[in-house]
C-alpha cells in the first residue's frame, strides 16, 4: 500500500495521488447535484461511495441520474491497476497509516511499553496452547452451576406446580361446579403440566445467562473468539464467525441474524448452516430432565459432553462443507478489537438475566401455551376403541396415532415408541415443547397411581415457604461441588417416581431394556435436529428457501445418522 505523509501539523488527510484525483473528479460531479451538495459533505461522500457504500450510491444515483453511476464506475476503473479489487482496504489501511503517523508526531511512548493489567491476563487466557483448555474450564464451570447449584430450585418450583398449583385449580374448578370434567383436565393436563413443565426450569436459565452476562461484560468472550481463531480456520472461516456461535448457546435465532455482521455471503451462509449445531437454552431443560432421570450422578458431565458434542460436529461439517459446496470461495481476513477487561456491574449483569429468561417466560406463555393445548386437545380425543373425549386411553389417541406413524424413523435409534416420537414432531415448534409433551404424554398413566393427601390453603403456603428455605439451603451447600470441593457424602440413588419413572420405563422398553443408551441417543437426536420453526423462518429470511431446506433436511440426516451411531454403537460395545 501507499503511504501516507502528513504535510504539517493540523493537515487534513491526503490520500496516495491516484486516489486524491479521483475524489476531486468524483466531488466536482456529486457537487452538481443541490440536493447532495446541500446534505453531505462532498469529498466524504466520494469517499463512501469510492469504498461501496450501498445505501449512499442508491440515493445518489437517485439524486444525481446516471451521471453520478458513470463518474462512480470511470474511477474505479482508472483506480483498478492501482489496487485491483481491494480499493475499500486501500482507503482505510491509508487511513489508518494518516492516524498512526499523527499519533507518532504528539505522542511520546516508551521504548517498551509497560504490561497493563489486561495484557497480563492475555497472556494466560489467550495462550496458544492454554487458551483453549480454560475457555473448556470456564464452560464446564458454567454448566455445574446451571445442573446442581439449580436443580433444588427446579424440584421445588416442580413440587410446587405439581402439588398446591394443580390442588388450588382442582378446588376452584370443584367450586364453580366443573370438578371432574374436561375443562378440569384441560387445565390441569394440558396447561399446568405443559407449560408447568417448562416453566420450572427458569432457575436453569437464570444461572446460565448470570454466568453468560459475567464472561460478557468482563470482556472474556472476545477472547474465546480469538482463542478460537486457529480452530476456525479449519472450518475455512475465521474467529469472527465464533460470536455468532456463541450467540447460539443462547438463541440460534440471533445468532442467525448476527451473521450479518460477517463480511462475505459465503461466511455468512457457512456460519448459519453451522450456528443450529450449537445447543441453545431451549435444549437445556431437555438435557436437565433425562439426565437428570437416566444419569443422575453425572447429569452435570453428560450435559457439558452434549455441548462439546454440538462444537465437534459443527467442526466436522464445517470440514466437509469447505471441501465441497465452499471449496472454491476463500475465507476473509479476520479483524478483532479486543476490549479491556472490565467488573461486570450488577445492573448489566441482571437487564442480560432479565431480558433473556424473560423471552423465554413469554414464549412459555404463547407457543408452548398453544403448543400445550394442541397436544391435550389430541390426547382427548380417541381415534379407535370406545373412549370418549377427555376421557380417551392414551394409546388410542389421535396424538397417539400420529405419532405412532413416525415411530418407525425412530426405532433403530432406540427411542421408537410413540411417546417419545411425538415428543420430537412437537420440539420442531419449539424445544421446550419436548419437555412439555413428555409430561403430558407420560403423566397420562402416571398420574392415577399418585395419592394426593388433602391439605388447607395455609398448609400450602407454608410448604411453599418451607420448600424454598430448604431449597435454598441445597443450593448453598452445592456451590463448593462446582470447583470440585464436596461438604457432605453424596445422597444414594433412589428408584425414580412418578413422570421420572415412566419416561424410564417407557425408554427401557422402546430399547430392548437398554433405556439409558436409549436416552443418551435421544438427547443427541435433540441437540442436532433442526432447533425450532422460528430459527427456520430467521435462516429463510437471511439466507433464502434454498439454504433454509438444506438447512432443516441436513441437520435431520445429521442428528438421525449421530444418534444412529451412539445407540447401534454403544450396543456392539455392551452399552
Amino acid at each position: 500500500m501507499t503511504a501516507v505523509t502528513l504535510a504539517a501539523p493540523g493537515a487534513a488527510l491526503r490520500y496516495a495521488p491516484p486516489i486524491e484525483a479521483e475524489l476531486d473528479h468524483l466531488a466536482a460531479t456529486l457537487g452538481a447535484v443541490p440536493a447532495l451538495a446541500e446534505r453531505y459533505p462532498l469529498r466524504w461522500l466520494a469517499v463512501q461511495l469510492l469504498e461501496g457504500d450501498e445505501q449512499l450510491l442508491a440515493e445518489a444515483e437517485s439524486l444525481g441520474g446516471p451521471a453520478v453511476t458513470a463518474a462512480l464506475a470511470a474511477s474505479r476503473e482508472r483506480l483498478a491497476p492501482h489496487y485491483g479489487e481491494d480499493l475499500d482496504v486501500a482507503l482505510v489501511d491509508q487511513r489508518y497509516r494518516f492516524v498512526h503517523a499523527l499519533a507518532g508526531q504528539a505522542l511520546t511512548r516508551p521504548a517498551a511499553p509497560p504490561l497493563t493489567l489486561s495484557d497480563r491476563i492475555d497472556q494466560v487466557v489467550t495462550h496458544r496452547w492454554l487458551g483453549i483448555p480454560i475457555f473448556l474450564a470456564l464452560m464446564w464451570v458454567v454448566f455445574k452451576i446451571t445442573t446442581d447449584v439449580t436443580a433444588p430450585f427446579v424440584d421445588w418450583i416442580d413440587a410446587t406446580l405439581s402439588g398446591p398449583v394443580s390442588g388450588w385449580v382442582a378446588a376452584l374448578l370443584s367450586a364453580a361446579g366443573l370438578g371432574g370434567s374436561w375443562v378440569e383436565a384441560l387445565l390441569v393436563d394440558g396447561v399446568i403440566a405443559g407449560v408447568g413443565g417448562v416453566l420450572v426450569f427458569v432457575p436453569v436459565l437464570l444461572a446460565l445467562y448470570f454466568a453468560l452476562a459475567l464472561l460478557e461484560d468482563s470482556g472474556y468472550m472476545a477472547r474465546a473468539a480469538f482463542v478460537m481463531d486457529r480452530l476456525m480456520h479449519a472450518l475455512g472461516l475465521h474467529g469472527k464467525s465464533f460470536l455468532p456461535m456463541i450467540v447460539g448457546f443462547g438463541c440460534s435465532v440471533p445468532a442467525i441474524y448476527a451473521t450479518r455482521t460477517l463480511d462475505s455471503r459465503r461466511d455468512r451462509i457457512l456460519t448459519g448452516l453451522l450456528v443450529p449445531f450449537m445447543s441453545c437454552s431451549a435444549r437445556l431443560p431437555v438435557y436437565v430432565l433425562i439426565a437428570a432421570i437416566f444419569f443422575p450422578a453425572h447429569a452435570g458431565l453428560v450435559i457439558f459432553a452434549l455441548y462439546l458434542t454440538g462444537i465437534a460436529v459443527a467442526i466436522v461439517i464445517g470440514m466437509l462443507l469447505r471441501r465441497t459446496l465452499f471449496r472454491k470461495q476463500p475465507p476473509a481476513p479476520f479483524v478483532l478489537e479486543l476490549p479491556p477487561y472490565r467488573l461486570p456491574t450488577l445492573r448489566g449483569v441482571w437487564r442480560q438475566m432479565w431480558e433473556r429468561t424473560a423471552a423465554f417466560v413469554r414464549k412459555a406463555t404463547t407457543i408452548i401455551l398453544a403448543t400445550s393445548i394442541v397436544v391435550w386437545l389430541l390426547l382427548a380425543v380417541p381415534v379407535r376403541g370406545e373412549g370418549r373425549f377427555a376421557d380417551t386411553p392414551v394409546e388410542q389417541s389421535a396424538f397417539a396415532a400420529v405419532a405412532g406413524a413416525a415411530a418407525p424413523i425412530f426405532a433403530p435409534l432406540g427411542f421408537g415408541a410413540w411417546e417419545t416420537s411425538g415428543a420430537l414432531l412437537t420440539g420442531f415448534v419449539a424445544k421446550e415443547v419436548v419437555v412439555s409433551t413428555l409430561g403430558q404424554t407420560y403423566a397420562v398413566a402416571a398420574a392415577e397411581e399418585e395419592a394426593v393427601t388433602p391439605t388447607t390453603f395455609g398448609e400450602d403456603l407454608l410448604g411453599i415457604a418451607g420448600g424454598l428455605v430448604s431449597a435454598t439451603g441445597e443450593a448453598l451447600r452445592a456451590l463448593p461441588g462446582v470447583v470440585g470441593i464436596t461438604l457432605e457424602a453424596p445422597e444414594e440413588e433412589t428408584a425414580p417416581e412418578g413422570l421420572a419413572a415412566a419416561v424410564q420405563a417407557g425408554f427401557e422398553a422402546s430399547s430392548g431394556g437398554h433405556g439409558a443408551l436409549a436416552a443418551l441417543a435421544f438427547l443427541v437426536f435433540v441437540l442436532l435436529y433442526t432447533p425450532c420453526m422460528t430459527a427456520v423462518a430467521a435462516a429463510r429470511h437471511e439466507f433464502g428457501s434454498r439454504w433454509m431446506w438444506v438447512s432443516i433436511v441436513g441437520q435431520f440426516v445429521v442428528a438421525w445418522l449421530v444418534a444412529l451411531l451412539v445407540f447401534q454403537g454403544g450396543r456392539l460395545l455392551g452399552g
